[in-house]
């Protein structure tokens, strides 16, 4: 019976009664990029200190000519069971703490430990369209195991730094296509920005702000795909300013040849929101 309960007990907690085979830590570093960078990829040189494995003893932590001997307590299993009751209970080996080895001659340099600390320099690999917060694995780069295991791995975050032009959405990237009044009632074709470098983009006449231009195939590069994103400017009306004498008189006259019903084909929404704040408040007065 009790033989029976253990078998349950493994299939619960993983076929070994919980042990979990080990490795060295796992460590995090966070690396900063520019919004190119994001978008294009690029390779970063990133130094680290970690423990590693110790060259005198090649992570045994035995000395030089000897070697760790099997636990005569766990007999190299790195467990101990107890039964209580039913129940078959494992827990690590308090002999060897859990490695199955035990080492009678440590080594002078580690100590038994099979590692010393250490700095190294990773040249890290960071792909095109990676975007704020994404997460990049180096298997093994992390922490070096006790003797016999696998060593931890590294995971970089990345930061992506503001750009002071360009923002990002998934993979489509967004920009101000700012326009003087002249501009936008005329009017023009704009050189803009792109990743790819410079594009051209007509703004027909009487364009208002809030007016979107895509232009296809100018954003960020899918990381999981061959696709890449849009580019989308959004047009901002500017309105002029430290305006000269002369200026203000022709806008004085330039706005004068709006009054009257005729105004209203020029400005069209702003006639309809002035008609409806006059519809609302004749309904409130009623």
């Amino acid at each position: 019976i009790a033989s029976s309960f253990g078998d349950i007990f493994q299939d619960f907690f993983g076929g070994d009664g919980g042990r979990r085979e080990q490795t060295g830590a796992d460590l995090r570093l966070d690396v900063t990029i520019s919004f190119a960078e994001a978008a294009f990829g690029t390779e970063k040189k990133v130094d680290i200190t970690k423990q590693g494995n110790c060259n005198s003893c090649r992570g045994s932590g035995a000395k030089a000519g000897t070697s760790p001997k099997t636990c005569s307590t766990c007999r190299g299993t790195g467990q101990v069971v107890r039964t209580q009751g039913f129940f078959n209970m494992a827990s690590p080996c308090p002999a060897c703490r859990g490695q199955g080895q035990v080492i009678e001659h440590p080594c002078n340099t580690c100590y038994g430990e099979g590692r010393v600390p250490e700095k190294k320099s990773i040249n890290a690999t960071i792909p095109a369209g990676v975007n704020d917060g994404s997460r990049l694995r180096l298997r093994g780069e992390g922490e070096a195991g006790p003797p016999g295991l696998q060593p931890g791995d590294l995971y970089i975050f990345i930061r992506v730094a503001p750009d002071e032009i360009f923002q990002r959405q998934e993979y489509d990237v967004f920009c101000r296509l700012n326009l003087t009044f002249s501009q936008a009632a005329l009017g023009a074709e704009l050189t803009v920005p792109t990743l790819q470098g410079e594009a051209l983009v007509k703004v027909p006449a009487e364009t208002q702000t809030g007016k979107v231009f895509r232009l296809r195939g100018k954003g960020v590069k899918s990381v999981r795909s061959h696709g890449t994103g849009d580019l989308l400017c959004r047009v901002v009306v500017e309105t002029p300013v430290h305006l000269t004498a002369k200026q203000r008189e022709l806008l004085t006259a330039f706005e004068q040849t709006f009054e009257g019903e005729e105004g209203a084909k020029h400005s069209p929404k702003s006639s309809t929101f002035f008609d409806g704040v006059k519809s609302f408040l004749d309904r409130m007065m009623s």
